[in-house]
């Protein structure tokens, strides 16, 4: 087994018309015995920006609490959010120095840039960076995932639109994945405001 696979995780990030959404399951597992029904694995980095982290629970938020304060000596440094870009090569620099000892860890980064062109990249536990024009996906479930959203992305989708169709993918392809389920939680990010949604799905 490997330990990415430890406590079970779907993340996947959606490009709509100047809009995005980021969703994942909230499910916290020790192999297949459930521990939580809410687990959060999608942190709101600024308004215009979130971040997914599928792996291992505890990585992900020491990593997040390591993220955040970078952030915020940024923005007293700055005196302004960080671009989804910066973000991304913050988060790729970080995961590039421990890659001796790495955070068992596979962010995801969507978010909205100054001319709300809508941003999203994944990356692997030592940094590699990998852009999309149209979603990405990590998390046990990445395979499902990858077929699914294949099957239903389509371009410039309106935000009700966007929804539907990461929460049709995200939660068929839980079900294809015994480690990761338990409901969805979704984020619609547009100019102008953030909708956030719980899902419910297969309890089991």
């Amino acid at each position: 087994m490997s330990i990415f696979e430890y406590n079970g995780s779907a993340v996947v990030a959606m490009v709509g018309k100047n809009c995005f959404a980021i969703a994942s399951d909230r499910r916290l597992g020790v192999q297949l015995q459930t521990i939580a029904t809410d687990f959060q694995k999608i942190y709101r980095i600024h308004d215009k920006l979130f971040l997914g982290l599928s792996g291992l629970g505890t990585d992900a938020q020491t990593l997040y609490q390591r993220l955040v304060y970078q952030h915020k000596l940024y923005q007293l440094r700055e005196e302004r959010d960080m671009k989804p870009e910066t973000f991304a090569s913050l988060v790729s620099a970080r995961l590039y120095e421990k890659r001796f000892g790495p955070y068992f860890c596979q962010p995801v980064i969507a978010g909205l840039s100054d001319e709300d062109k809508p941003f999203i990249c994944t990356m692997d536990s030592i940094g590699a960076k990998e852009l999309a024009k149209d979603f990405v996906v990590s998390g046990t479930a990445s395979e499902s995932l990858y077929g699914a959203c294949e099957a239903m992305f389509k371009p410039d989708m309106e935000p009700e639109e966007l929804f539907e169709t990461i929460s049709q993918a995200l939660l068929s392809s839980v079900d294809r994945d015994c480690l990761s389920g338990w409901g969805g939680h979704v984020y619609v990010v547009t100019p102008t405001e953030v909708k956030e949604r719980i899902l419910k799905g297969r309890m089991d």
